[in-house]
């Protein structure tokens, strides 16, 4: 998960992006940022969907094949 300090810091670098635009130097930081943020909502978002399981109205697990295999990869290792 990304830091407090590191979620204000977007906010305030898009809000002045907004209002008066960035420098050169402020706008290389919010690509950075923004990539982190990114890569980290990726990860978190694999994550949950590895460790889910689908389950229709009648108990049957409908899990995707796709994910059951991912489960099944990280059990061997």
């Amino acid at each position: 998960m990304l830091s407090k300090e590191k979620l204000a810091r977007i906010n305030e670098l898009s809000k002045k992006s907004k209002e008066v635009g960035l420098t050169m130097e402020e706008a290389k930081e919010q690509t950075k940022l923004r990539s982190e943020y990114l890569e980290t909502f990726r990860q978190s978002m694999s994550n949950t969907l590895e460790h889910m399981t689908v389950i229709d109205p009648e108990g049957k697990d409908v899990t995707p094949q796709k994910i059951k295999d991912i489960k099944a990869k990280r059990r061997l290792h």
